[in-house]
């Protein structure tokens, strides 16, 4: 039964997507940028009750009030393709840095632009970074909200965190609050995988850590706020949904907090 709830939900997803970007179009290109945003949302949304019904799975948010008014980054953990649209429908005016590629897919790539997200040659130094981080800071400044997963690709939950300095830079030269969000999204959508399994889960979004900092003390406050959480979180959902099958990275970070409780437990 869990597969053929995984493959109506997949078969449904994309024609889904499918569907909402064709018809739709005229619609979303008609509209000014950001009223034409309500279509991605809207499109987030519809997946979000899709997997609700076909695979049962739900989620919550907390922390909505974390986010600042105005420009800021959101830092999410990132382990699913669930976390690159699910958080849409919270996000006032989101932008993206994305490689240049996905602009030449049809459709997709047009929504995109419309949408002034910043593509970027990943192979690119010097020149080209210095104008993506001109473009950046011009978008900011209109009090978008800039979406930097700080590992870069996708991890599966439990693993050991790769974090990449980029977001200390980043962080350094745009002076905006940086907002971490801890969530598990991977055990119930797993990355390079089909099945989708049912439960609940929650996203927390943690208080902002506010410009000013330097990048080193910067960098190992995320890392550190973001593990905690992100730990915290994999124990509430693995006692929430008892059924799970964790993946071998979950099993083992889940094990080794188990152990640090005891050995804090007094005799």
């Amino acid at each position: 039964m869990l597969m053929v709830r995984s493959i109506l939900f997949n078969m449904a997803f994309y024609a889904n997507l499918i569907l909402q970007m064709i018809v739709l179009t005229p619609v979303y290109f008609a509209l000014p940028r950001k009223k034409a945003f309500r279509i991605p949302k809207n499109w987030a949304l519809s997946n979000h009750w899709l997997m609700e019904k076909i695979v049962g799975t739900t989620f919550e948010i907390e922390g909505l009030e974390n986010i600042p008014e105005g420009g800021c980054i959101f830092a999410p953990k990132h382990q699913s393709f669930w976390d690159t649209f699910a958080l849409l429908p919270w996000q006032k005016d989101p932008v993206y840095i994305l490689k240049r590629e996905l602009l030449w897919i049809p459709l997709f790539g047009w929504y995109v632009m419309k949408q002034r997200m910043i593509p970027v040659n990943r192979g690119a130094r010097g020149k080209v970074m210095v104008g993506v981080m001109e473009r950046t800071k011009q978008e900011m400044n209109n009090g978008r909200q800039l979406i930097i997963y700080p590992e870069g690709t996708r991890r599966p939950p439990g693993a050991e965190p790769q974090y990449r300095y980029g977001i200390a830079r980043i962080y350094r030269d745009i002076q905006v609050p940086v907002v971490p969000i801890a969530m598990h999204p991977g055990l119930f959508w797993p990355r390079r995988r089909s099945v989708r399994f049912p439960g609940h889960f929650k996203v927390r979004i943690l208080p902002a850590i506010e410009p000013g900092l330097d990048p080193d003390t910067f960098y190992q406050t995320l890392i550190d706020r973001l593990e905690k959480a992100s730990d915290e979180l994999l124990v509430e959902t693995v006692e929430a949904n008892p059924h799970l099958k964790l993946p071998p990275t979950a099993a083992k970070r889940l094990a080794e907090l188990r152990q640090e409780q005891a050995n804090a437990t007094p005799a």
